[in-house]
């Protein structure tokens, strides 16, 4: 009743598992790990720019290293920050930080990546400290 099929389906010639890159979870976990602690590096950058510290330079220093690292040798691009014609709002740049490092404390847990688990905890801190030293910008009205 049914004459068989003679060809090939349209789904066996489209690409197979083996025609376009796979990364493994691991190889995922480093460039999203990277990528938040990249975040980080820029905000820490904008902090530096509007009140340098050796603090601070020590961090940009550090995560420019684990971002190194995790890239395979590749640094990451540095912008130069202008805070002219503008005062940056130093207390949402440390909870952004805060926030960022957090994120990259997640992952860094996830694939167990010690350096940079103690790293972002660290950064945590510092931006915590931070903030409880920084008035309220609500309580400025």
């Amino acid at each position: 009743m049914y004459e068989p099929i003679r060809s090939k389906s349209v789904h066996s010639t489209m690409a197979g598992p083996d025609d376009f890159p796979h990364r493994s979870r691991e190889e995922e976990l480093d460039i999203q790990l990277a990528g938040h602690l990249a975040a980080l590096l820029a905000v820490t950058d904008e902090l530096r720019a509007a009140a340098p510290s050796a603090d601070l330079d020590t961090a940009a220093e550090r995560l420019t290293q684990e971002i190194t690292r995790l890239r395979g040798g590749r640094t990451p691009a540095r912008a130069t920050t202008s805070t002219r014609g503008r005062e940056p709002d130093a207390t949402a740049l440390h909870r952004k930080a805060h926030a960022l490092a957090g994120r990259a404390l997640v992952v860094a847990a996830s694939r167990a990546d010690t350096a940079a688990a103690i790293l972002a905890a660290e950064r945590m801190d510092a931006h915590t400290a931070a903030l409880k030293q920084r008035p309220l910008a609500s309580s400025a009205h």
